[in-house]
């Protein structure tokens, strides 16, 4: 049975209490509207439908994001020493659009603008690709499913961002050096007051690993008898091996070992990004990044032509096949040469 009581001017106080459900308490200006929200609350709960979605009215995404971080982020991630990780930036974009909606006001409709207007957005000359709008569209699912699981908050229609077209992802990069780009990236590199830009550079290419396994890599990990080098912290969050090459073997060789920190490489992510891109830059070389070094050294495998498609994968640290098909017509053109 609703309680309906006046609390002052325009405040009308509705109070439903009934067995099997939660209490519901709402004010309202009007008499009016608080006898047809009663009567709204106690159809639903009569026909079973009634939830209380208070908690996700009071609750705005940016409380949520701020929670998120505080409570759950610093365990569910490893934290870089950079402190750049991903899923913050993704919050802090989330929480600039949308912080000031309460949960039960992002629907479908709201989410699909946000897509829509994250696309038409520019970084540094180009639109926001699609890859980058679907990680944070992935991160505000992962924020509801939060709010539900964790938090106990019910939503009124569910996780909207299932219900919500996804955009494609962006085309993979396909640049590589010319030869010549190639010399004098090498003469730029080892020019460098940072004497471990070129290993580094050399290194990625050799192990076809992302700059942040190359960064996490520990001499510990790095067996020459064995000719195998475990990468931690994967992308995956897999430990992944890879084969050591004599190429690498000779890198390796090359560098001195720092007792102190024990990683190959005693460098922070945004000291080598800064080294690498002045390099680049006084190469005269357009639009290369530290990750197209993990392009080319997938390319090369394939290119040689007696390595199967799995073996790459089990080097690249890939779970499927589907992220090496551009690398396929590479292994095509060598079988082909085989094959006379």
């Amino acid at each position: 049975m609703a309680t309906i009581r006046k609390k002052g001017p325009y405040q009308w106080h509705v109070q439903i209490r009934r067995k099997g459900f939660p209490s519901a308490t709402k004010t309202f200006e009007s008499e009016s509207a608080a006898l047809k929200w009663a009567r709204d609350i106690e159809s639903k709960m009569d026909k079973g439908v009634y939830f209380d979605r208070s908690e996700a009215e009071r609750t705005t995404l940016g409380d949520l994001i701020d929670t998120f971080l505080k409570e759950h982020a610093p365990f569910q991630y490893k934290r870089r020493e950079d402190g750049k990780e991903a899923y913050k930036f993704q919050c802090a974009h989330l929480k600039k659009r949308l912080g000031k909606y309460c949960l039960a006001a992002i629907d479908q409709r709201v989410v699909a603008q946000y897509r829509d207007d994250r696309l038409a957005d520019m970084w540094r000359g180009k639109p926001i690709s699609g890859s980058t709008v679907k990680k944070e569209l992935n991160m505000l699912s992962k924020l509801m499913g939060f709010a539900e699981i964790e938090e106990g908050i019910d939503l009124p229609r569910g996780n909207p961002v299932r219900k919500v077209r996804m955009p494609k992802d962006s085309a993979g990069r396909d640049r590589r050096l010319t030869e010549n780009e190639w010399e004098r990236l090498e003469i730029e590199c080892r020019a460098s007051r940072n004497r471990s830009l070129w290993p580094c550079v050399q290194l990625a290419v050799a192990l076809g690993a992302r700059q942040g396994e190359l960064l996490n890599l520990q001499w510990k990990d790095v067996n020459k008898k064995r000719r195998v080098a475990l990468l931690r912290e994967t992308k995956n969050g897999e430990d992944r091996p890879v084969p050591l090459s004599s190429q690498a073997l000779s890198i390796l060789e090359s560098l001195p070992i720092h007792i102190n920190s024990g990683k190959v490489f005693n460098l922070g992510r945004m000291t080598l990004y800064h080294a690498f891109i002045a390099a680049v830059k006084r190469a005269k070389i357009n639009d290369y990044t530290f990750h197209d070094l993990r392009h080319e050294a997938l390319s090369r495998l394939s290119e040689r032509g007696d390595l199967s498609m799995l073996e790459i994968a089990s080097i690249s640290g890939h779970k499927t096949l589907k992220m090496l098909q551009r690398y396929t017509h590479l292994h095509a053109e060598k079988l082909a040469q085989k094959l006379g």
